[in-house]
């Protein structure tokens, strides 16, 4: 089912899982301790819903599928490890450490998103 969809419907669904995916772990510190999945998840319906026209464009009969759900799943989990994976760019790595050594802080950080949300947060400090 999922499948079915358009190119342009399956972009906007991966981008709301992404943006979502990262506002939640900022909202939780990228404290991975306090990651809880169904808040997660609950995090991406409210966000979907409130920005997403994506949700509109998909017949009721599909979204309301047991397999469309499971399709969702995977991909929720396809986009997540994605996220989690990919390596910060060499750009984020000299200017974190820059600013940690600036700061004196020693945050760590494993993927992209997160030295994003780093760089990001030392910056506010450094103001």
């Amino acid at each position: 089912m999922y499948k079915e969809l358009s190119s342009g419907i399956k972009i906007s669904i991966t981008r709301s899982i992404s943006t979502s995916f990262e506002a939640y772990l900022a909202s939780i510190d990228w404290d991975e301790e306090r990651f809880s999945m169904e808040d997660f998840i609950a995090s991406w319906q409210t966000y979907f819903q409130e920005n997403a026209a994506w949700i509109e464009k998909i017949p009721a009969d599909t979204l309301m599928s047991t397999e469309f759900h499971e399709e969702m799943a995977q991909k929720i989990d396809e986009v997540i490890a994605k996220i989690l994976n990919e390596e910060p760019t060499a750009k984020q790595i000299a200017t974190i450490e820059a600013l940690q050594k600036e700061l004196g802080t020693n945050y760590s950080y494993d993927c992209k998103a997160e030295a994003a949300y780093i760089e990001q947060l030392l910056k506010e400090k450094r103001k």
